[in-house]
């Protein structure tokens, strides 16, 4: 007998119950319109995710019964149609994370969430408890079972599944990306799923949602856990999979993206997202000539059209003639609305205003960020004025060892590559111009420089970012040792400097603004180190 089991990989706004129960609905539309018997949307699909502490509030579960119910009642129409709907509810005074089956207008039963992850970015024994028992409901002679996302990272929910007779595995999530991820999935799918001899469906979110990145790329395994189909990577997709006695058939397998390509697709839809579910009408960045600005702004006009972004370019008495001709080279080649303000009469009258304070020191940084605070400050008016948000343009390395103003470049409301380090932001703007050349060559080859004195380049305060990258990543994302670092054959001097740049420079990356995650551990949800501390290693 022959099931038909439709993905419906959805990108979901948390709180737009309205919303997101109408997109259910177009999708379940266009699944039974295949001839789907089963459609299994992701993880808390009625609400989003995650929605944090709306988990909290009395009301977020009383709107949600409310939207499931009319949902529940929508469905009907659609004779004999099984749905797996994601949210969380209230059940005999503790909260849940749960998939419900519902079918002709009923709901047939519902799974609460076993294994909740409370690490990374996850902190769901805040909100949740544990559920315990198993779901399995019958179609056409086959039996499913339910889990959701991390219930299949670890066996004890599947071994559930398996015992009360499921023979696929149906599996909601709302697993964030990282590079890399897909892989990991992978693993711990066969690792987790086909030990037991279960067939696996699973249905990623899709979505941009603060920091996070939903990346979609849901899948089936068979029960070998050989890869018989893959949705799309990046993009809502909905995709039917055709069971004949429990033994899922091959279907479409979307080829899997380069590194590059799925981090440039992940800033776009970050951008996309954030812009459009908070209702800016566009965005705006400062231009610098440099390689930083020069990505970030391809992926803004990727993200949301050249009509809806702004760039501006505020030289200094420091700012090269090749910055601005290279800014002008760029929007040129974007077409997007682009605008010179020079900030030499701000910056003599700040300096002229502070000079009695001044009086008798030597310049030093104090000077040099007053321009970028300077070029903050207009950004942000401009934004007050217009309405759009300011994208701001500091990568991970700078990130990492505060190579940033506070209240100037650091001053935005979204950053957009925040968790890219500087080696990698090469490798980006190299990749998109793989796709149309946008980013002039001249960016890509010049020695990086804030521009903020004469002659001034990165490296004149920073190691090689090769090295730095290298220290960052080893020491930020894997929790290596100074020791293993140094081991591994990076300069000591280098390592430690480093690494006290990181710890120092803390209090700076509390107040920047969010930023979209591509790697496993970024700054912010995944890293939280105390500002007053006096321990060293």
């Amino acid at each position: 007998m022959t099931v038909n089991v439709a993905i419906a990989q959805i990108n979901s706004t948390v709180g737009d119950l309205a919303g997101n129960q109408a997109r259910i609905l177009d999708f379940c539309a266009r699944a039974a319109a295949q001839g789907a018997d089963i459609v299994v949307t992701p993880e808390l699909s009625l609400v989003g995710y995650p929605p944090e502490d709306l988990l909290l509030r009395q009301s977020f579960y009383a709107k949600t019964a409310a939207a499931f119910a009319a949902l529940t009642a929508e469905l009907a129409q659609f004779k004999d149609l099984h749905v797996v709907i994601g949210h969380p509810v209230l059940h005999e005074g503790a909260r849940y994370n749960a998939a419900s089956v519902v079918c002709n207008g009923e709901l047939l039963g519902s799974y609460f969430k076993s294994d909740l992850p409370n690490d990374t970015v996850f902190d769901e024994k805040r909100y949740f408890s544990t559920g315990q028992q198993a779901l399995v409901f019958d179609v056409k002679g086959t039996r499913f079972g339910l889990n959701i996302c991390e219930d299949t990272w670890y066996p004890h929910a599947p071994m559930r599944a398996k015992a009360a007779g499921a023979q696929v595995l149906l599996v909601p999530n709302g697993s964030p990306y990282h590079m890399g991820k897909s892989h990991v999935r992978h693993a711990s799918m066969r690792a987790n799923v086909s030990q037991y001899g279960m067939a696996l469906v699973y249905a990623n979110l899709v979505g941009g949602q603060d920091e996070l990145i939903f990346d979609g790329h849901s899948f089936v395994m068979d029960s070998s856990g050989a890869l018989l189909c893959q949705l799309r990577h990046f993009e809502e997709d909905l995709q039917l999979i055709a069971f004949i006695d429990a033994v899922p058939q091959p279907a479409h397998n979307e080829a899997d993206l380069t590194i590059e390509a799925q981090v440039y697709k992940a800033l776009v839809l970050g951008v996309r997202d954030y812009v459009g579910k908070n209702g800016f009408p566009g965005a705006l960045l400062g231009m610098s000539g440099g390689v930083d600005s020069a990505l970030t702004l391809a992926v803004a006009v990727d993200a949301l059209g050249a009509d809806k972004v702004r760039a501006v370019m505020m030289p200094s008495p420091y700012t090269a003639d090749i910055s601005l001709l290279d800014s002008r080279d760029m929007v040129r080649r974007l077409g997007v609305r682009y605008d010179e303000i020079a900030i030499a009469d701000c910056f003599a009258a700040f300096r002229s205003a502070l000079a009695e304070d001044f009086k008798g020191l030597a310049e030093d940084t104090a000077e040099e960020n007053l321009q970028a605070r300077i070029r903050g400050t207009l950004l942000m008016a401009m934004s007050n004025k217009h309405g759009q948000i300011v994208l701001t343009t500091g990568n991970k390395s700078e990130m990492a060892v505060g190579y940033c103003t506070l209240y100037g470049d650091m001053a935005g409301g979204f950053a957009v590559i925040k968790d890219i380090a500087k080696t990698l932001v090469y490798r980006l703007c190299a990749y998109r111009n793989t796709v149309s050349d946008v980013i002039p060559q001249r960016i890509l080859t010049r020695a990086p420089s804030a521009e903020l004195r004469p002659d001034q380049t990165d490296q004149d305060s920073l190691p090689e970012y090769e090295v730095l990258d290298a220290i960052m990543r080893m020491y930020m994302e894997e929790n290596r040792s100074l020791d293993d670092i140094i081991a591994a054959g990076y300069p000591e001097v280098d390592v430690r400097r480093v690494t006290h740049l990181i710890k120092i420079n803390e209090y700076k990356r509390r107040q920047a603004p969010v930023g979209i995650r591509v790697t496993h551990r970024a700054f912010g949800r995944d890293w939280r180190y105390p500002i007053t501390s006096r321990f060293r290693e």
